[in-house]
Parts: C-alpha cells; sequence; structure tokens
C-alpha cells in the first residue's frame, strides 16, 4: 500500500542531483587501546582493521544515491594516489566520475580518522586548503555548466567544506548558470564564502556556522533568538529558505512568513560525523520535488539523526528513514 511518503520518495529515483564541491578520502584505523604510552600521556591504539570511505561532497552523493537518486559529483582533486583512490571508490559505490576534474596544483584532502571501540580518538588532515588558480576555476565553472545542459538536475548543492575548490567567483557563476537553467539551488555552507551564496534557494548552516558568519552568539535553545539571527541572515543574503541544524536541539526552518522549529528525535548518538551531509542531501531532495518546508525540516531532520547512531561516515538507509517518515506522518495526523 502506497503512503504520501512513499510516493515521494519513489519520486526521488526519478531525480537528478548534481553536487559541487570538496571531495576527500575518510580514512579509518579501527582498533583498541589497553594501555597508556610510555613516552607521553597518550592511548596507544592497536590497529585491526582499516577502511576508506568516500567523504564531503562525495558523502553527499553517498546519500542521494541511497535515498534513489542519481548523484553527479563535480570537483577537483590532485594528480596523486588519493585522486586514484577516490576514483576507485567512486566505481565500487556505481558514481559516475565525469564530473571530477584531476589538477596538478590540487592535493586530494584525506581525513584520517582513529576509532578505538566506538571512541573518536584523534582525526589526521592531509590536504592543502588554498583556492583553486583561476585556470582551473574557469575549467570548473565550464565543467558543471556543461553538466547543467547534459543532465538537467532537479537540484544543484554546493557542499562546501573550506577546501578551496569552491571559490567566490566560481559560486556566482555556477549558480547563475543553475537560475539560467531553472534548477534550485541548495547550499551547505563553511566559514571562508559564507554571504558568498547570494539569492539561493535552500541556505543550511548549523548553529555554529550561524553563529560565525554572523558574529553573533546564539543560544540554540532561544528560539526568538535563532529567528533574529535567520532574519538577520536572510536579508544580507537574500535566500529563499533557511534551515538550520541545533544539534540536540532540533532544526529550524524559515521560508517567507513561515517557521517551523522540530525538536532533535532521541537517539544513541555513536557519531556525528557527516550528519550535516546526510541533513542537505534530504533536503535538496524535497527542495527538488517541492514539498511544503515542514516534510523537508522534518524528514532532514530525521535523517540526521538517524546516521548519527552509527560510527563513521555512513549514507542514511532508505528503508528506515521511509519507516520514520511514515510514522512520524502517522503521528502528526
Amino acid at each position: 500500500m502506497s503512503t504520501p511518503a512513499r510516493t515521494l520518495f519513489d519520486g526521488f529515483r526519478k531525480t537528478r542531483a548534481l553536487v559541487v564541491g570538496d571531495v576527500m578520502v575518510d580514512a579509518y584505523l579501527w582498533g583498541r587501546v589497553d594501555r597508556i604510552s610510555p613516552e607521553a600521556p597518550v592511548p596507544v591504539v592497536q590497529v585491526s582493521d582499516r577502511s576508506e570511505r568516500l567523504g564531503g561532497a562525495a558523502n553527499v552523493a553517498l546519500n542521494l544515491h541511497a535515498l534513489g537518486a542519481t548523484p553527479i559529483v563535480a570537483s577537483v582533486i590532485g594528480q596523486d594516489a588519493a585522486a586514484e583512490r577516490i576514483a576507485t571508490l567512486f566505481g565500487q559505490a556505481e558514481l559516475s566520475t565525469e564530473g571530477l576534474m584531476r589538477s596538478s596544483h590540487r592535493k586530494t584532502t584525506i581525513k584520517t580518522r582513529v576509532i578505538a571501540g566506538h571512541q573518536h580518538i584523534v582525526r589526521v588532515d592531509d590536504e592543502q586548503d588554498n583556492e583553486l588558480t583561476a585556470t582551473d576555476e574557469d575549467a570548473l565553472v565550464h565543467l558543471v555548466t556543461m553538466l547543467i545542459e547534459r543532465h538537467r538536475p532537479g537540484v544543484l548543492v554546493f557542499e562546501d567544506y573550506d577546501k578551496g575548490v569552491l571559490t567566490i567567483g566560481g559560486i556566482a557563476r555556477i549558480t547563475a548558470a543553475a537560475k539560467a537553467a531553472g534548477v534550485p539551488v541548495a547550499v551547505d555552507p563553511k566559514k571562508r564564502n559564507f554571504f558568498a551564496y547570494s539569492g539561493v534557494d535552500l541556505f543550511k548552516p548549523n548553529l555554529k556556522e550561524l553563529r560565525e558568519g554572523l558574529k553573533v552568539d546564539v543560544a540554540a535553545g532561544d528560539r526568538e533568538a535563532v529567528r533574529q539571527a535567520v532574519a538577520r541572515l536572510e536579508q544580507r543574503l537574500g535566500n529563499a529558505t533557511s534551515l538550520i541544524t541545533l544539534s540536540e536541539h532540533g532544526v529550524y526552518a524559515h521560508r517567507g512568513g513561515e517557521e517551523v522549529a522540530l525538536p532533535a528525535h532521541k537517539r544513541e548518538i555513536a557519531d556525528v560525523s557527516g550528519a550535516g551531509d546526510t541533513v542537505i542531501a534530504v533536503a535538496s531532495l524535497c527542495l527538488a520535488a517541492g514539498t511544503d518546508l515542514h516534510t523537508l525540516a522534518a524528514w532532514a531532520n530525521l535523517a540526521g539523526g538517524l546516521v548519527c547512531e552509527h560510527v563513521g561516515v555512513v549514507p542514511v538507509d532508505r528503508e528506515q528513514l521511509l519507516r520514520e517518515c511514515e510514522l512520524l506522518a502517522t503521528a502528526k495526523a
């Protein structure tokens, strides 16, 4: 028996989504801690396993793919061994590599997390975060414009990790290309380019990013303070919809004269890594489907909580999310 939620989820299968941003390798060292090092007061991790996953904009694509959509990722990576590993991981995940551009001016980002049991011990980042050269920026904009023309995506997602792939000029030119083609634009921002995303359709910072962008101290549990901060954000940015994730306080969404504030669902939190990627993936598909603001916020809120129950960066489970969305609709009725 079909439900309204299932009908919307089935519609995701017909959606193409173009994700533009920083792609990286999420590497893991898994092990256990039995002692403290005699050399320094730090734990000694006995490694039992190693693994690699796609991160950043590629993790948004994995979430979109898990939900049934067809994602295309556009990014600039290096001409190095890590870039080869990204290509291999894309193949294993059945993701297209047509949007991956390699540059001798870039170093492919690798984030290595050391995890003992369920405890995140340390993270080591091997990367460069300088902006693209003018030549690489031009090439990326040309590539994205070509992908928009070729695939006519239902939504374009900027996934910004402040690693330099997204520049102020590139953002403006890509946004203009999307708007000219009638493609809605969703953004998961970071600090460097926070106010570069002028006039987008959906802007999704977390509370820390909102505080840093506006340079104001906003308490997550203070609804009026959040409301005022979002009003300032929209006045300056001119975005149509705002979705603010508030960690254990849930989410706040605003569009026009409508606002939605939802509490977080009770979860056994194992790891918050990658939750923002899942939130923007679900919200973007709802944007492409033209859902109401409450549905967009509620489903994104659910999805972000679900992936926090797993250790490491993992995409959302489509069927589990669908069941919870259906239960939510039943409870609301």
